[in-house]
């Protein structure tokens, strides 16, 4: 049995890009929190950790476990947690910047509010953040301040005792753990997404194609991630969209060929309504920026990759 000996835990999962991984460790060590009290666990997927990061390990409270290839990033969170000594978890993504009050403000948060048993803080964009960013920011500030149904794995903060209860992240996912995870907690007390303190995610999409590449990985357990769990309401919505848009298009163009008129017609009418509705709320929700355009080419690459990823998540692995 692990004793608890500090007041925080840091898990961190990582593979690749270690530049982001520093300025996520440096990030932590600016905190307005005596370090003394907390700890950094980073599971890496890499061979060997780079000069840079080893090197922080002198000035930071730092524990390096290394894991396999094969491994799920659940696998990676769920180690970082099997080895932590803290009385709070707080689950990173390796490459976000935490604002100096991050630790500070969501234990108070925690502390004060028993039913509140998972907070996140607000996502904030990089100086000079291009049009996607901007997109992907405010898409992730949709709700502020409030309970939600859902939080990105990017920065969780919650209880040890929270944790087990929960039963830790789901091992089978390759992606959409966070949907999970975060439901299962749900199930034990209200999720907050709280301005008193934000991160920057410096990984976040700037490129569209490279965003629609990730969509494509990040989909493909889309079907996996509905299995043995309650989906709310509000959820079905992501699941249906990026299909009935794409195949609405297919359909359309094929159905053109054919001189089908009239289906081609119906098929592309739902894809554009699809489109427009998405477009509007988000156009809503980004207050005019960025603008329409860049709105309307976002969910034409989106909806695609999504629904390539989902096909690409049941179809029999090589």
């Amino acid at each position: 049995m692990i004793t608890v000996s500090k007041q925080l835990s840091f898990i961190i999962p990582h593979m690749g890009r270690e530049q982001m991984l520093t300025e996520t460790l440096a990030s932590i060590a600016q905190q307005d929190f005596d370090t003394s009290k907390v700890e950094i666990i980073v599971v890496t997927k890499n061979q060997q950790i780079d000069e840079t990061v080893a090197a922080m390990a002198s000035t930071i409270p730092l524990k390096v476990i290394y894991a396999e290839q094969a491994l799920t990033i659940s696998h990676q969170r769920n180690m970082g947690a099997a080895a932590a000594v803290g009385e709070y978890f707080a689950f990173l993504d390796a490459d976000v910047f935490l604002a100096p009050n991050w630790i500070s403000a969501l234990l108070k948060i925690l502390s004060e509010h028993a039913d509140i048993k998972l907070v996140s803080a607000v996502q904030k964009n990089s100086h000079q953040a291009p049009p996607l960013e901007q997109l992907r920011t405010a898409l992730s500030n949709a709700a502020i301040d409030c309970e939600v149904e859902f939080l990105p794995g990017r920065n969780l903060l919650l209880h040890r005792d929270t944790f087990i209860l929960s039963q830790g992240f789901p091992e089978h996912l390759i992606t959409c753990e966070d949907y999970v995870f975060t439901q299962r907690i749900a199930e034990l007390g209200k999720l907050f997404y709280s301005s008193d303190s934000d991160y920057i995610h410096l990984g976040e999409d700037k490129a569209f194609w490279l965003m629609a590449e990730k969509e494509v990985w990040r989909g493909q357990s889309n079907i996996a991630s509905l299995a043995g769990r309650k989906i709310p309401l509000s959820e079905w919505p992501s699941f249906i969209a990026p299909p009935v848009f794409t195949f609405g298009c297919i359909i359309a163009l094929i159905c053109t060929l054919l001189g089908a008129n009239l289906l081609a017609i119906a098929s592309i009418c739902a894809a554009l309504f699809i489109l427009a509705i998405y477009s509007i709320r988000l156009r809503r929700i980004t207050k005019g920026k960025p603008n329409t355009l860049t709105i309307l080419k976002f969910y034409i690459m989106y909806f695609p990759a999504r629904t390539w990823g989902t096909i690409k998540g049941i179809l029999p692995s090589k």
